[in-house]
């Protein structure tokens, strides 16, 4: 029996007030994603970029209604610090990773809450070098919140420009992540952009390849990103690759880090599956550069498909940023999560949607075998997740820890033996406990993770 119960944050976490795994994201309107903390936040980032030097920052968003709101304000607490802004307009978030290291940025700024609803929205940044900002700066950040905004004298205000090439420089750097005669003819592709961030972006790459393109989910309106649509909410994606025959579906979230695939017989092909492909692929070839870093949450198959292989196989704390820092730690390149965090570290510095998407299809067309075919034999342990909603100010460390839940995890832990692996975890996003129970197939794991979701949701009640 593999237990692990996630500790509800890292301990820089601690420290931060606003920073969460995965930056600042909560309800429009609500503290802190308001208009006014937004000025202030620019403010404080660029104090601490000016600290180091006269410096520029790129800004970048989905199509979110809150996106021009959080722009402007964002940009004006930048300009108050002196620092220079490049704004991007719509754009997927590996796009704004590129793009930062391209116009040699130092620091890039994402104004999306990636999967959620349109009533939600975040910030994320990025380095110079197209990743994730460490927690000493985040935490730099939330220390120069807390002193009053002082704007800088008149000549030293940042000024900001649009760039309006920005999308077609990022369909070319796509393009340019798979061999240079590489073509998609002959092969049917149906898109789903979430009416987010890719919806001006993924069907001109994938055309431009030769790919037979259908599309759905791309006539954003504010309002319905990921309504329905996109890699949270497949059932759309999966009926239109039946009724065209397409050879494949892919399906990007609200901003495009993300992806999730569709066979030609309508199954959903997840994180965990398109590692295995791409792991696989690269350690044939003899170009992996190392092993695969996947989560806790990856599948158990996953592992031991790795394992027949002689693939290294780690495992990181959920969240793409903790994926890349074991990357980075180890010197390998591939690593990712099951819901479709794919970092392709030999193309790209973080989770690309449509990247990872080429590269499976370059699998397929090099090989000339359908998707089903590539994953013939390979098997995951079933699995199953249970969100559990709590209060946005509960103690999720004392939910774990409380009697009767751990009471009902050693009965789980009694009955799986050492035939299955448990997980509780806090999101760092959204007020929820994830349970997840994986176990040989012989087991009934939406049962066994709904005896520990019930005793959660009781220890919330009372």
């Amino acid at each position: 029996m593999d237990t692990a119960v996630e500790p509800a944050s890292s301990d820089a976490s601690r420290q931060r007030k606003y920073f969460g795994t995965d930056g600042i994201r909560g309800t429009v309107g609500k503290p802190p994603i308001t208009a006014d903390f937004m000025l202030k936040l620019g403010w404080a980032a660029g104090r601490v970029l000016a600290r180091r030097q006269k410096t520029r920052v790129i800004i970048g968003k989905d199509t979110r209604i809150s996106g021009y709101m959080f722009e402007a304000a964002l940009e004006a607490g930048f300009s108050a610090a002196g620092v220079d802004v490049m704004l991007l307009g719509p754009m997927p978030t590996p796009g704004i990773a590129y793009m930062t290291q391209t116009f040699r940025a130092d620091a890039g700024v994402v104004i999306s809450a990636s999967h959620n609803p349109f009533q939600d929205n975040g910030i994320k940044f990025f380095s110079a070098a197209g990743t994730k900002l460490g927690d000493a700066i985040e935490f730099e950040i939330e220390q120069e919140l807390t002193q009053p905004l002082v704007t800088v004298d008149s000549e030293h205000l940042g000024k900001a420009v649009r760039i309006d090439d920005a999308a077609a420089r990022y369909i070319e750097f796509c393009k340019s992540t798979v061999p240079g005669r590489f073509t998609l003819h002959g092969l049917k592709v149906v898109l789903d952009c979430a009416n987010g961030a890719t919806y001006h972006i993924a069907p001109s790459v994938f055309r431009e390849l030769g790919a037979t393109v259908t599309v759905i989910g791309a006539s954003p309106d504010g309002l319905n990103i990921n309504r329905n649509v996109g890699s949270t909410h497949t059932v759309a994606l999966r009926a239109k690759v039946i009724e065209t025959g397409a050879d494949i579906g892919i399906a990007f979230d609200g901003d495009g880090d993300r992806v999730i695939l569709i066979d030609a017989k309508g199954r959903e092909v997840d994180g965990d599956d398109i590692l295995y492909l791409i792991g696989s692929d690269r350690h044939r070839r003899g170009v992996l550069g190392g092993g695969v870093v996947g989560t806790v949450m990856s599948n158990l198959g996953l592992a031991q498909a790795f394992e027949r292989q002689g693939i290294p196989f780690e495992r990181a704390k959920v969240g793409d940023r903790y994926v890349i820092e074991r990357l980075d730690a180890l010197g390998w390149q591939l690593g990712g999560e099951s819901s479709g965090h794919i970092v392709c570290g030999h193309v790209q510095t973080t989770g690309d949607g449509i990247v990872a998407a080429l590269q499976v299809l370059a699998i397929m067309m090099r090989e000339a075998r359908s998707l089903e075919a590539l994953l013939a034999g390979y098997e995951k342990a079933p699995q199953t997740l249970v969100n559990v909603r709590i209060g946005a100010d509960a103690d999720r460390g004392a939910l774990l820890e409380d009697a009767g839940v751990v009471e009902t995890l050693r009965a789980v832990e009694a009955e799986l033996g050492s035939d299955g692996r448990v997980l509780l975890r806090p999101s760092g996003t959204e007020p929820l406990i994830r349970v997840m129970v994986e176990a040989h197939p012989r087991f009934d794991v939406e049962r066994l993770a709904g005896r520990i979701a019930a005793s959660i949701e009781r220890c919330v009640q009372d």
